[in-house]
C-alpha cells in the first residue's frame, strides 16, 4: 500500500518496464530520474540482465546508484567516486546445473539450453540455438558439455511442447528452492539462478548497506521475475499496464505502459504532489 510523503529507496526493473519496446530510455525519463535523486532518494536498476551487459545497463539507466543485475545475483555500487564497487557476486555450480537439467528432462522432454557463464563486456550466451532467442548476436552456439564446463551466472531453458509458465510451473515442482531459484522475464525462457537469488535479496543488500528498511522501498516491474521485490517492498509495488497478469494481481497501482514512460509519469507526479 502506497505510504504518505516519499519512498526512501527507488527500484526499477528495466526491459518491459523503464525501457521502451524500441529498447531506447525517453530523455523525459531521464530527466525524471534525475530529480528523484536530486530529492535525495537513491536510485536501483533491478534487471536480469546479466553483467556483461553493465555498460548498456548504465545507459539505459543513467541515474542508478546501484545496480542489481541477473536478477539479484550480482550487486554493484556505483555511488563510490573511486569506481564500481561489487557488493555480491553468486555463481550456479556446474555440477549443481547438470543434475538440475537432467531431472528437469526427465519430466518435460528435451530441452534447449543457453548458459551465461561470462561476465565479460558484450560475452555471448553459450548452448543450443534457438529461433526466438531475440539477441542471436550475443550468443554462440555450445554443446552441452562446453555449457557445464564451469560455474554460471544463470542458465536459460525452454521445450518446444511447454509455454512459458507451464514450464516454470513444472519446473518448479522438479527442483526445491534450495537447489535453484527459477524464474522468467518475458524471454520465453525459464531462467535458473543460484539459489537464494531474486530481486529481493539482491536489493537487501542495498537496502542493508543504506540503511533503508524494505518498508521505505518503492518498486516497479513487469514479469514473474519481479514478483519477490513486489513481495519485498512495502511503499509501494506499482506494475506497468503491460505487465503480466501476475504482476498486475499483486501490485498497489498501475501506472502507464512502458511504452508511454509509465514510470517517470508516476514518479513526476510523486514528485510534484
Amino acid at each position: 500500500m502506497t505510504r504518505p510523503g516519499l519512498p526512501k529507496l527507488i527500484a526499477t526493473d528495466l526491459d518491459g518496464t523503464l525501457v521502451r519496446s524500441d529498447e531506447t530510455v525517453s530523455a523525459y525519463t531521464h530527466g525524471v530520474l534525475d530529480r528523484v535523486r536530486a530529492a535525495g532518494i537513491p536510485v536501483v536498476g533491478a534487471t536480469g540482465r546479466g553483467p556483461r551487459l553493465a555498460e548498456l545497463t548504465r545507459n539505459d539507466i543513467r541515474a542508478a546508484d546501484f545496480l542489481v543485475m541477473a536478477g539479484g545475483g550480482r550487486v554493484v555500487d556505483q555511488s563510490d567516486p573511486a569506481g564500481p564497487v561489487v557488493l555480491r557476486d553468486e555463481r550456479l555450480s556446474a555440477e549443481v546445473l547438470a543434475t538440475l537439467l537432467a531431472d528437469l528432462e526427465a519430466a518435460v522432454g528435451p530441452l534447449t539450453v543457453m548458459v551465461e557463464a561470462s561476465d565479460e563486456h558484450d560475452a555471448p550466451l553459450w548452448g543450443d540455438y534457438h529461433p526466438s532467442w531475440p539477441y542471436q548476436d550475443a550468443f554462440e552456439t555450445r554443446s552441452r558439455a562446453e555449457c557445464l564446463s564451469c560455474d554460471v551466472i544463470k542458465a536459460f531453458v525452454r521445450t518446444a511442447d511447454h509455454h512459458v509458465d507451464e514450464l516454470l510451473a513444472v519446473a518448479r515442482q522438479v527442483v526445491p528452492p534450495e537447489v535453484a531459484t527459477l524464474t522468467q522475464a518475458g524471454l520465453g525462457f525459464v531462467e535458473i539462478c543460484p539459489p537464494g537469488v531474486d530481486k529481493s535479496t539482491g536489493l537487501t543488500v542495498v537496502a542493508q548497506r543504506l540503511g533503508v528498511d524494505p518498508a521505505e522501498v518503492l518498486v516497479f516491474g513487469d514479469m514473474p521475475n519481479d514478483l519477490p521485490m513486489f513481495e519485498w517492498a512495502g511503499w509501494a509495488r506499482v506494475a506497468v499496464s503491460n505487465a503480466h497478469p501476475t504482476v498486475r494481481a499483486v501490485a498497489d497501482e498501475v501506472t502507464l505502459r512502458n511504452d508511454d514512460d509509465g514510470v517517470a509519469v508516476y514518479l513526476d507526479r510523486l514528485l510534484s504532489r
